[in-house]
């Protein structure tokens, strides 16, 4: 391979901010996936992640049709989605399954849950390096790259009306995107800055917190553990959601073993994993 640009290269990333800016803006959609820049040098194609390491085992159909629908050699910054059609949303619990040690399964859900690419811009093509040039600009080049591919690599939706950028937000949400992107038409390409601006939907809830760790003298006591002993039970409307962390002495422990039986709020189960995604 042998590319203006090599790998690996950092994305270029976005500030959090609370309303969609004005001015001289490209708007996009925030895609729910995997943050990907892809080089592709005629038969050699690399997805690099996020964090710069490459992933173009774990999406071989991918890969195919990059090979297939990309120019001979460029350099894409896009994201990695997996539509579910049967809900008509992103699906991300099925793009994270995605990434398997093991062949045959990779194989398997390459099948079952195919990837999908959004590229968003354009940092090379042929010998032209377009990082230093302003985003319009590679928006524009980057539109007729790819005039002609088709499914699963897709051209990001984009628009300069705020209003337009307004309406996706409110409408996209329940397709299982973020929010919205805002993209300076000046800017040009800076790896692992953020000089862009995602506006995301807020999601809040009512909690009630409840957990503990063991105590050093009690039996049970693994000094390696979190607080993942009782929580709150799913069958009466609550589920875990988060832990804090107190030290009390033997005494109160004793009367909350006492105490706790009685509750039938509590179960023994184990803290499910989190999940954390932001590629912006």
């Amino acid at each position: 391979m042998h590319l203006p640009i090599m790998p690996p290269v950092a994305p270029m990333l976005a500030k959090a901010v609370a309303n969609i800016p004005l001015g001289e803006h490209s708007y996009e959609p925030k895609w729910d996936g995997f943050r990907s820049i892809v080089f592709r040098d005629g038969d050699e194609v690399e997805i690099g992640s996020r964090n710069g390491r490459p992933m173009t085992r774990y999406f071989p159909e991918l890969a195919a049709a990059l090979r297939s629908e990309l120019p001979d050699r460029c350099v894409l910054d896009g994201e990695i989605i997996v539509p579910d059609p049967s809900r008509g949303r992103l699906d991300f619990e099925a793009l994270q399954q995605r990434i398997h040690p093991a062949e045959s399964r990779i194989k398997l859900l390459a099948q079952a849950t195919p990837a999908h690419y959004v590229a968003f811009d354009l940092l090379a093509l042929g010998d032209r390096d377009l990082t230093d040039e302003p985003f319009g600009e590679r928006r524009r080049v980057l539109k007729e790259a790819l005039a002609d591919a088709k499914p699963p690599i897709h051209l990001t939706p984009a628009t300069h009306d705020p209003d337009v950028a307004q309406r996706w937000f409110d409408e996209f949400e329940g397709a299982g995107l973020d929010g919205i992107v805002a993209k300076p038409l000046e800017g040009t390409y800076q790896p692992d800055k953020r000089v862009m601006f995602k506006i995301k939907h807020v999601r809040s809830t009512d909690c009630v917190v409840a957990g503990y760790r063991t105590y050093k003298g009690d039996p049970r006591y693994n000094p390696d553990s979190t607080v993942d002993h009782p929580v709150l039970n799913p069958e009466a409307g609550m589920v875990k959601f988060g832990f804090d962390s107190t030290q009390f002495d033997s005494t109160f422990w004793r009367e909350f073993q006492e105490w706790k039986k009685d509750q039938g709020e509590f179960a023994d189960t184990a803290t499910p994993p989190g999940n954390r995604r932001d590629g912006q």
